[in-house]
């Protein structure tokens, strides 16, 4: 038995019009406040988590756009 979900998330999915775009920009929009938070918190795991969480962020943002 298939599950759809599952399908879906597992399989490649190639760009379609106009995706590429979307990624590029929500890349630019986090790399803005990626550089923000280098500039405004000190160097420290609480640093460290906001870039990570923010990475997670753009990466599940672009998931969403090419998933759905």
């Amino acid at each position: 038995m298939s599950n759809p979900q599952i399908e879906n998330n597992f399989t490649y999915h190639a760009p379609k019009s106009g995706q590429p775009e979307i990624y590029t920009e929500i890349r630019e929009k986090a790399k803005e406040l990626a550089i923000l938070i280098d500039e405004h918190v000190p160097k420290s795991r609480e640093q460290a988590l906001a870039l990570t969480n923010l990475e997670q962020a753009v990466f599940w943002a672009n998931a969403g756009v090419a998933r759905n």
